[in-house]
C-alpha cells in the first residue's frame, strides 16, 4: 500500500520535476491510502493557486484511492507521533495512516526523509 502526501500530489498534479516518481504509486489506485487530511490540503492549495474548477478536479482524482478519515483512534496515534517524533500535526496524521495500512510513505517533505518506509524526493 502507499501513502502520497499532499506535496506529491500538488508536484503530480503540476507536472513538476518530480511527478514522475509520484506517478508510480498515484496510478495505482488500488494500492493507494488517502489521508482526509491531504484531501483539505491539496483542495485548498489548488483552489488559492487554479481556482475552484481545477480544485473539484484534483480532489476527484485523489478519491480514486481509498479515503481514511480522521477519527480518534488515528488522532490519538497520530499526537503520539508528534509527540515522540517533533513531527507537526498534518505530518503526523500522514505518517500515523500509513502505519495503520502499513504503506510506504512517498514524499517531498524533508521531514519523512528520515523515517522508515519513506520514499523521499528532494525538491528539485
Amino acid at each position: 500500500m502507499n501513502v502520497v502526501d499532499s506535496s506529491g500530489w500538488l508536484e503530480y498534479f503540476a507536472a513538476g520535476k518530480n511527478a514522475k516518481h509520484f506517478a508510480i504509486p498515484l496510478e495505482d489506485p488500488k494500492r493507494l491510502i488517502v489521508p482526509s487530511l491531504c484531501l483539505f490540503e491539496v483542495f485548498k492549495r489548488l483552489l488559492q493557486q487554479k481556482g475552484e474548477n481545477c480544485a473539484l478536479q484534483g480532489v476527484s482524482v485523489m478519491q480514486h484511492g481509498q479515503i481514511i478519515p480522521l477519527d480518534a483512534t488515528l488522532a490519538l496515534a497520530a499526537a503520539k507521533l508528534s509527540f515522540s517524533l517533533k513531527l507537526p500535526m498534518a505530518d503526523s496524521i500522514i505518517l500515523a495512516t500509513a502505519r495503520l495500512y502499513k504503506a510506504q510513505i512517498w514524499t517531498q517533505d524533508a521531514d519523512f526523509k528520515d523515517l522508515p518506509d519513506v520514499k523521499y524526493f528532494a525538491v528539485i
